[in-house]
């Protein structure tokens, strides 16, 4: 089977995690950028990617990467691609987006339109036709430019990876499911330890735990575009990936994770979710004050993303919500604690000095994940770790 180059990109500052669960899949990774991932396989993992790979944003397929300085060049360039070997002839193409940085060429309409005007000259001279009816299958294509270094890629995913299918109701300002996978798969929180999230929103921390606890692959139950791709990816190919998902989850597991809001609507929203996406049996949502935080287990984790203030009326309440917050972790003192926020007062508030602070970007948003790493419960007390 013929071998491709794959472009996953993720969050600024989550490379490293991503980068593990490629290799985790059994991928050579080429490259490891800023926000991205590059790495070979089969058309096989263009499948398994899509369905397994938590912390990825999209997976795309790159089709070819040279340097343009003028539209000149990058018309001829980007119709110097092999591109009968991808689309075929009544293939449905578009240049869904363009991003340029740090480069001469920095109009993506103009940049979307000459792309596209090449692809079509190329494909007129080999497929022999004056017109393309594009009713077939959609392969949507991505370009991005980076000090003059142009990257044309075929857009495998279609709809975000972060849209997993089971969040149905979000409430305000809610993390995404790639972002708060990336997040525990930071920490050493396992399965067989104690989870709570006292600010769960609509419950993505809790749900994705349990989606990595149970083995529950995060794309099985989407759709991808690539699914169309009968020239690229035989259906045999997709229908082996969903089996090896299907067989590769951990039925009898037993896990103890707990999310609470202040708000019971958003609470009820949480449970909807987690039923949509099959884990509602390994969680336990309530209606709780994040000051009411207790529990009877010496050791356990804390991963939560509380309010930071999007709005400048909310950032007064900022302080003493965050010094309410540091009491009330100070209660559980042999846990740990990871707390993801934009507020850059949070340890002052919080009242002590994160073991370690991580910089991620939430979309455009910096913020900081504060690790307060507990002691590690003794191996012979097991009754603790439940």
């Amino acid at each position: 089977m013929q071998e491709y180059e794959y472009i996953a990109p993720c969050h600024f500052g989550l490379e490293a995690v991503l980068k593990r669960e490629i290799n985790d899949i059994g991928y050579e990774i080429v490259e490891v950028s800023d926000g991205r991932v590059i790495f070979k396989g089969d058309a096989g993992a263009l499948a398994r990617a899509n369905i397994f790979v938590r912390t990825a944003e999209r997976i795309m397929l790159r089709v070819g990467t040279f340097k343009a300085t003028t539209f000149d060049e990058l018309f001829e360039k980007t119709k110097a691609l092999p591109w009968e070997e991808y689309l075929p002839s009544d293939a449905k193409f578009w240049v869904t987006k363009a991003t340029t940085n740090k480069s001469k060429l920095f109009s993506a309409s103009d940049i979307q339109s000459i792309v596209k005007k090449a692809i079509v000259d190329r494909l007129k001279g080999v497929y022999r036709i004056g017109w393309f009816e594009e009713n077939g299958a959609e392969y949507p294509i991505r370009i991005f430019i980076m000090k003059d270094i142009v990257t044309v890629a075929l857009d495998t995913s279609g709809v975000s990876l972060h849209k997993r299918g089971y969040r149905q109701l979000v409430g305000k300002a809610p993390i995404s499911e790639t972002l708060a996978a990336a997040l525990i798969m930071l920490t050493p929180w396992n399965k067989d330890r104690i989870l709570i999230d006292p600010f769960c929103g609509s419950g993505t921390f809790p749900i994705e735990a349990a989606l990595i606890g149970a083995n529950i692959a995060p794309g099985m139950n989407r759709e991808f575009t690539a699914e169309n791709w009968k020239n690229i990816v035989p259906k045999k190919v997709w229908y082996e990936a969903i089996t090896e998902a299907e067989d590769g989850i951990i039925r009898d597991v037993s896990m103890n994770i707990q999310g609470y809001d202040l708000d019971g609507d958003i609470v009820k929203c949480a449970m909807a979710n987690a039923r949509e996406a099959g884990v509602e049996e390994y969680i336990h949502f309530q209606q709780r004050d994040m000051k009411m935080l207790s529990s009877p287990k010496k050791y356990g984790f804390i991963i939560t993303n509380p309010p930071y203030g999007e709005r400048l009326e909310d950032k007064e309440s900022l302080p003493k919500l965050y010094k309410d917050m540091g009491q009330a972790f100070d209660k559980l003192d042999t846990w740990s604690k990871f707390i993801i926020t934009s507020y850059e007062d949070a340890e002052k508030y919080l009242g002590r000095k994160a073991t370690k602070n991580r910089k991620i970007y939430n979309g455009m948003i910096k913020s900081y994940f504060y690790q307060y790493m507990g002691p590690k419960p003794p191996r012979q007390n097991t009754s603790d770790n439940q």
